[in-house]
C-alpha cells in the first residue's frame, strides 16, 4: 500500500506542468469558439491524441499509479483549462472504467483500446446508463436485453438519455435490464462494437454548460449484438440473479454503481479545476481593477470572499486526492468518502464561479469574460453522476448504517 503523501513525486509533478501548458496553450484559447458552436471538439482532441494526452496508455497509466492521485492531478488542470473541451478528452473514460469493473480481461485488452483508438484514427466511448425517466434512480432503467440462446446473441431495446458521447462514439456501454422484477440486481453491462445496426442518436441536447461536450440520447432498436459482448460472463450473470431471486446477495456491486464510485472522485477533480480557474482569474481582476481610488482586493467585502474561495477549494482537493487515494489502494469507503469528494467539490465550484461573478460585477456576466462560462460549466458537477443529494444518501447511510429512505 502507498503511503498516503500530499506532496507529488518527480513524475506528477512534470506532468502537471506538461497538462498545464495544453490545458493554456491549446484548450483555453479554443474554449469560446467550441461553447459557442456547442460541437465535439475534434482537432483539440486529435491534438492531445497526438501528444499521448488522450489515449489508452495515458488512462492506464494513471489508474496504475499507487498514490491515486495521477488521474486527479491532470484532470484538475484540463478542467482549469476547459470543462467542455475537458469532458470531450475524459469521456471515453466513463466507458473504459465500465468495461474495466465488469468485464473480463479478455474484454478488457478487446475493447478499451477502441474507446481511444490511436493518433492516426482517434476513437472514443460512451457509457449508456440514465434513461429519460430514471437517472439516480438506476432501480428504475427500462432498457431490455433478451438472449437468443440458438443464435448465442443478446437483443437490446430502449432509450438512454443524458449521454456523453452518445451516438457518435465508436464503442457504447449499455447497462441494461436482464431479469425484470429485482431492481439494480437484474442488471447487466454490454459492448456495443462499432456500426452495429439499430443504434442511433437520438436527440442531441442544448445545454447550460459544458457545451463543448457531446451529449445526446442513445437509441436501442433490436441490437443485435454476440454474446461476448456481455461483459463478465453469462455464468457469473445466471449465478449473480439465481442469488438475488432467492433475496441473497451476491457481493457484487451493480453495473452502473460499480463505475460511478470508481469515478466520482476524478469528477471531484473537475469541480476543483474549474472552480481554480475562476478563483485564479478574480483574484487577479480584483489586484488590478481600482474603485474609489485602489484596488478593490483591498476591501474587505472582496478580499474575504477571496480567502473563502482559496479555503473551500483548498479543502475540496484535500478530500478528493483522500479519496483517489483509498480507491487506488483498496481501503473501503466506510463514510462515503467519495461520495463525500464529490460533494464538497461540486457545490464549491458552483459557490466559487458565482463569486468570480459577483467579483467582477457586471463584467463577470457578460461573454466577454470567461467567468460566466465557468459558472455555467459547474452547475453540472452538482448533477451528473450522482446529484449532491445522492451524494448525501450515500454519506448518511455509510456513516449511520441506516438505510435512511
Amino acid at each position: 500500500m502507498a503511503d498516503f503523501s500530499l506532496s507529488l513525486n518527480e513524475d506528477q509533478l512534470q506532468l502537471k506542468e506538461w497538462v498545464h501548458g495544453f490545458a493554456k496553450d491549446v484548450m483555453r484559447p479554443a474554449a469560446e469558439e467550441w461553447d459557442e458552436r456547442e460541437e465535439f471538439p475534434w482537432p483539440i482532441v486529435q491534438e492531445a491524441a497526438k501528444i499521448g494526452l488522450y489515449g489508452m496508455d495515458f488512462m492506464a497509466n494513471g489508474i496504475a499509479d499507487p498514490t491515486g492521485l495521477t488521474m486527479c492531478i491532470a484532470i484538475e488542470e484540463l478542467f482549469w483549462g476547459d470543462a467542455g473541451i475537458g469532458l470531450s478528452l475524459m469521456g471515453s473514460g466513463l466507458a473504459a472504467a465500465a468495461i474495466a469493473a465488469n468485464g473480463t480481461f479478455e474484454q478488457l485488452a478487446e475493447w478499451v483500446p477502441q474507446c481511444y483508438g490511436d493518433a492516426d484514427k482517434v476513437q472514443i466511448g460512451a457509457l449508456c446508463a440514465s434513461e429519460p425517466d430514471a437517472g439516480s434512480d438506476v432501480g428504475g432503467y427500462r432498457t431490455r436485453a433478451v438472449y437468443d440462446q440458438a443464435k448465442d446473441e443478446w437483443v437490446l431495446n430502449g432509450t438512454k438519455a443524458w449521454i456523453t458521447n452518445g451516438g457518435i462514439a465508436d464503442i457504447h456501454v449499455v447497462v441494461a435490464v436482464v431479469e425484470p422484477g429485482i431492481g439494480s440486481r437484474g442488471h447487466a453491462s454490454f459492448v456495443v462494437p462499432p456500426n452495429t445496426p439499430g443504434l442511433s442518436q437520438g436527440q442531441k441536447y442544448k445545454k447550460h454548460g459544458i457545451r463543448a461536450s457531446h451529449t445526446s440520447e442513445v437509441v436501442l432498436e433490436d441490437v443485435r449484438i454476440p454474446g461476448r459482448c456481455l461483459l463478465g460472463s453469462k455464468e457469473r450473470l445466471d449465478a449473480k440473479i439465481a442469488k438475488a431471486k432467492e433475496n441473497q446477495s451476491s457481493g457484487e456491486k451493480q453495473p452502473a454503481m460499480a463505475t460511478f464510485e470508481a469515478t466520482r472522485p476524478t469528477v471531484g477533480a473537475m469541480a476543483v479545476g474549474i472552480a481554480r480557474a475562476a478563483y485564479e482569474y478574480a483574484l487577479e481582476y480584483a489586484k488590478e481593477r481600482e474603485a474609489f481610488g485602489e484596488p478593490i482586493i483591498m476591501k474587505q467585502g472582496v478580499a474575504f470572499k477571496l480567502a473563502d474561495m482559496a479555503t473551500e477549494i483548498d479543502a475540496s482537493r484535500l478530500l478528493v486526492w483522500r479519496a483517489a487515494w483509498m480507491a487506488a489502494n483498496k481501503v473501503p469507503f466506510v463514510q462515503g468518502e467519495g461520495s463525500m469528494s464529490k460533494l464538497k467539490a461540486s457545490e464549491v465550484a458552483v459557490k466559487v464561479t458565482e463569486d468570480a461573478i459577483q467579483i467582477l460585477g457586471g463584467y463577470g456576466y457578460t461573454r466577454e469574460y470567461p467567468v460566466e462560462r465557468w459558472h455555467r460549466d459547474s452547475k453540472i458537477m452538482t448533477i451528473f453522476e450522482g446529484t449532491s443529494e445522492i451524494q448525501r444518501l450515500v454519506i448518511i447511510r455509510s456513516a449511520s448504517g441506516i438505510r435512511v429512505p
